[in-house]
């Protein structure tokens, strides 16, 4: 998978756990890459720690890096109910979190979590009206 590709897919798994939230997002082609509702910018949950972390600690997931058997470092790292394979990303970090928001997405999805975050939990407070 290509960089370019790599970064679509990161998008679109936040996309995608935006909608599940109940936001409706758009991204701009001056701002690609990032997600828009109205005039506020969504979370980069798969390329931002601060975004990720919130997810973790709201959803209290658990995070479990596994090793192949004989092999010194972690293959795959085990999120609530999803396994990503290190290799597929650039870097564990990477995987982490890209495991984080699937694994939310997968939870909201499948009816798993009882209870909806607030709409603006996981958001940065709007900027003020330009004058």
């Amino acid at each position: 998978m290509s960089d370019e590709e790599y970064f679509r897919s990161c998008v679109a798994r936040e996309r995608r756990l935006a909608q599940l939230l109940g936001h409706e997002v758009e991204e701009y082609a001056d701002s690609a890459g990032t997600l828009w509702e109205g005039r506020t910018p969504m979370p980069k949950w798969t390329r931002d720690w601060a975004a990720c972390g919130a997810l973790i600690a709201e959803y209290e997931l658990s995070i479990a890096f596994t090793h192949a058997p004989g092999e010194a470092h972690s293959s795959a790292v085990s999120v609530g109910p999803v396994i990503v394979r290190l290799a597929e990303h650039p870097d564990a970090e990477h995987a982490l979190r890209f495991a984080v928001v699937k694994a939310v997405v997968h939870l909201l999805e499948h009816g798993a979590c009882h209870r909806m975050p607030l709409r603006r939990q996981h958001l940065p407070d709007p900027e003020p009206p330009h004058c």
